[in-house]
């Protein structure tokens, strides 16, 4: 079985500054894979790469057997970006609605998968509401329910629980378990919460455009010999940066 998406080898610079630097990784089917690392580092470059917003100066990226970027791949992947983009004149419902009608859905899906994605985010009571009167979380909650419409194989979320209530922040968790375990889909999350970090099956740590460490939280934890996973980031960082006098 073909992982679903594998990155070979990839560079990419943004006016001569490197952004990444030789990062290669495999994703199998049915895997919450998580990208953990400071802003800046470069994860969200490199989702965008995976999504196929963004072209590698070198290297290769496959999604689903398809070098990307690839415009029928898209139809497969839901994503979340860091920033909104939602149409603010609009409501809740009508950015749902212009979503789900990129997609090969007929009226009755369409109006399905509105009310679970709606629902899931909790926000099915303000979909009439225009969006720009939504709080910061609430754009967050559509900005997920979007990435959910079209039912994808792929779910790429970059930072989705930024500024949700804890309340929430659970029950989106426990519903990104239910889609890995239930529908099998291969999900990727990218986060500096280490609490989120540790529910993923397997983390890559991304630090200056590069993955100083990767592996599932348990043998990570296991490789640093520590009891807390953000120590394993930190104790990473240090052989990263090649100092054997740091602590």
């Amino acid at each position: 079985m073909n992982p679903t998406i594998k990155v070979e080898q990839v560079n990419k610079s943004f006016s001569k500054k490197a952004v990444l630097e030789d990062v290669s990784l495999t994703i199998e089917k049915g895997q919450l894979y998580g990208l953990i690392g400071p802003s800046g580092a470069g994860k969200t470059t490199l989702v965008k790469m995976i999504v196929g917003m963004e072209k590698a100066d070198s290297g290769t990226i496959q999604v689903l057997d398809k070098k990307m970027p690839n415009l029928a791949i898209l139809q497969e992947i839901g994503y979340m970006a860091q920033s909104d983009a939602l149409y603010a004149e609009l409501t809740g419902e009508e950015n749902l609605k212009f979503f789900a009608s990129l997609y090969k859905l007929n009226k009755k899906d369409q109006k399905n998968r509105i009310a679970y994605a709606a629902s899931l985010v909790n926000l099915t009571d303000d979909l009439k509401k225009r969006v720009s009167a939504y709080s910061g979380g609430m754009k967050r909650r559509l900005s997920l329910a979007i990435a959910l419409i079209q039912d994808p194989k792929i779910l790429i979320l970059d930072e989705p629980t930024v500024g949700i209530d804890p309340a929430l922040k659970i029950s989106i968790w426990n519903e990104l378990m239910r889609l890995k375990t239930e529908e099998d889909k291969t999900i990727i999350v990218t986060t500096h919460v280490m609490d989120e970090a540790e529910r993923c099956d397997y983390v890559a740590m991304v630090r200056d455009g590069r993955i100083i460490t990767s592996g599932s939280p348990a043998a990570l934890k296991e490789q640093y010999q520590v009891t807390h996973f953000d120590e394993v980031f930190l104790k990473a960082g240090v052989k990263h940066h090649e100092n054997p006098g740091a602590h």
